[in-house]
């Protein structure tokens, strides 16, 4: 594990753990009727949150919409309002072309100084707030931070603060938390920041150590640059506050992305700010724990917006049209990924899965895996691997657990059905189910019994020693023109979709340990 993954998950537990003594969270938000959101709930359990997924699908809706939410003791009643967040175009004169609006509602709850509060806007003619049910309510007053995508390229902005140039203004140097939040997370190590402001206008102005102390403006710093020191300056003093930040991964490597969300957390955990920011990096959505993981989704048949499961595969596929990881399964021999194959035709779309999200191995002796396993361990791909040994092999299952906690990781093998050869499976699976599967394969039912029937007289005597359950299938697979990986598939595949008779423990333990390689 490498050094920031590790204090991700330091501070990971340390926000978890202080969760509990917080006096001041926005626990959920519910939206109906706005930008195209019909109803859409979004609890925020950890006190750092993504709000991830495609163009379009709410996501800085959702971040205007908890800027509703409070009241901030200094600012204007009407700054955070929905009607400033949320405002609508009316042709008076020809109203043809004008903002549709509906009846939305945007509801509130919260934990607020250690009560448990809850709030609406609602909009007819006009925006008014009520309080569910609680007479004489007043909205919770909270610092609040709203950061949008900004920079200084528009001409009309840049012109205007050139002119702070001109004018008489104040010059304030600031903080040194400023300072070390941002040597944190970038680079540069500077000597002092500085802030020239007027009433309208501000600039940073940076001086950077080294040869001559180099000194420049905000307009010659890196969008990246500018939106950290930026954030730095705007949220190193709040305390119990909202910070809501919208593309907050903007003109950032990924390395830095990974180093501004560490540095956010640990300075919620320190001020106990809670943090909502939206982005469509993958960076940013995993360096927060699962439940900090917001994915919106819109649905391609009803257009309805979603909060999906915080599967990184579901992530990666909806942003850039497939998965990044997969998760690989290693079995013994062709027979044995027959049947896994024909199991996953069937959970894949119970779990919103595709084929391309796995990759099969197998060739591989039983006696093997210990050894498969030990490299994996060096490597540090054993969270990425499923073992799927036969039936038959259930005694391995003690050597390749104490191999993998050598490595601090915990393996639990999977087993195919029966104490028997996954081939002496499926043997008595279609001997038993002759109707099903002589219908499944093309075949009559009687025609398929007499085969059967026929190969296990003539196997019986000249079969080798130990083989006589893999002899039998491939010798009717070979009459009915499929393989013995192929016939494996359809007996997988219909013995899951009819819950048949020893493939419950298979089916359970493989959709736990692909929720578990999902949420990682």
């Amino acid at each position: 594990m490498s050094l920031i993954a590790r204090q991700l998950e330091e501070v990971w537990d340390a926000l978890r753990a202080s969760n509990v003594q917080r006096h001041y969270h926005l626990q959920e938000v519910r939206i109906r009727n706005l930008r195209g959101i019909r109803d859409l709930r979004v609890p925020f359990e950890y006190p750092v949150c993504v709000l991830a997924g495609p163009n379009g699908c709410g996501k800085s809706t959702v971040l205007f919409a908890c800027a509703c939410a409070y009241r901030d003791p200094g600012r204007g009643p009407k700054e955070f309002a929905p009607s400033s967040l949320f405002p609508n175009f009316t042709d008076t004169l020809e109203r043809k072309l004008s903002d549709h609006t509906e009846q939305t509602e945007l509801e509130f709850y919260y934990l607020h100084e250690s009560e448990r509060l809850s709030m609406a806007w609602k909009r007819g003619k006009s925006w008014n707030r009520s309080f569910m049910g609680r007479k004489g309510g007043r909205p919770p007053m909270r610092s609040l931070y709203l950061r949008t995508l900004a920079n200084l390229t528009n001409p009309s902005e840049v012109r205007g603060v050139l002119q702070i140039g001109r004018k008489k203004y104040q010059a304030e140097r600031l903080t040194s938390d400023l300072l070390i939040f941002a040597h944190r997370i970038l680079r540069q190590r500077y000597q002092k920041l500085s802030m020239i402001s007027t009433q309208t206008r501000d600039l940073m102005i940076a001086e950077v150590e080294g040869d001559g102390n180099v000194q420049y403006s905000e307009f010659h710093m890196s969008s990246g640059e500018r939106t950290i020191l930026r954030i730095s300056k705007d949220i190193s003093h709040l305390k119990d506050a909202l910070i809501l930040i919208d593309e907050v991964d903007t003109g950032l490597h990924p390395y830095t992305q990974q180093q501004l969300m560490l540095e956010l957390q640990r300075i919620a955990l320190r001020q106990n700010l809670q943090v909502i920011v939206a982005s469509h990096s993958p960076v940013v959505l995993e360096s927060v724990p699962a439940e900090g993981r917001k994915f919106l989704d819109r649905d391609e048949r009803t257009a309805e917006v979603r909060l999906m499961p915080a599967y990184r595969d579901i992530f990666q596929k909806s942003l850039y049209g497939q998965s990044s990881d997969q998760l690989s399964i290693l079995c013994e021999d062709e027979v044995a990924e027959g049947v896994l194959l024909g199991v996953l035709d069937v959970l894949q779309s119970r779990l919103g899965l595709r084929h391309e999200d796995f990759v099969i191995g197998r060739n591989t002796g039983r006696d093997e895996f210990p050894s498969h396993v030990r490299t994996l361990g060096k490597f540090g791909k054993l969270k990425d691997f499923v073992v799927v040994l036969d039936g038959d092999s259930r005694h391995m299952e003690t050597s390749i657990k104490r191999v993998a906690e050598e490595y601090g990781h915990s393996v639990q093998p999977i087993f195919l059905p029966g104490l028997t050869p996954p081939e002496d499976w499926i043997w008595k699976v279609l001997q038993r189910n002759t109707q099903d599967y002589a219908a499944l394969l093309g075949l009559a039912a009687m025609d398929m019994e007499k085969q059967m029937r026929e190969i296990a007289q003539m196997m019986e005597g000249a079969v080798r020693w130990g083989h006589l359950a893999k002899d039998n299938l491939e010798a009717f697979a070979s009459e009915v023109g499929r393989s013995a990986s192929e016939i494996g598939r359809t007996v997988g595949r219909h013995e899951t979709e009819t819950h048949g008779e020893g493939i419950a423990e298979l089916l359970v333990q493989l959709e736990e340990q692909i929720a578990a390689w999902r949420r990682l």
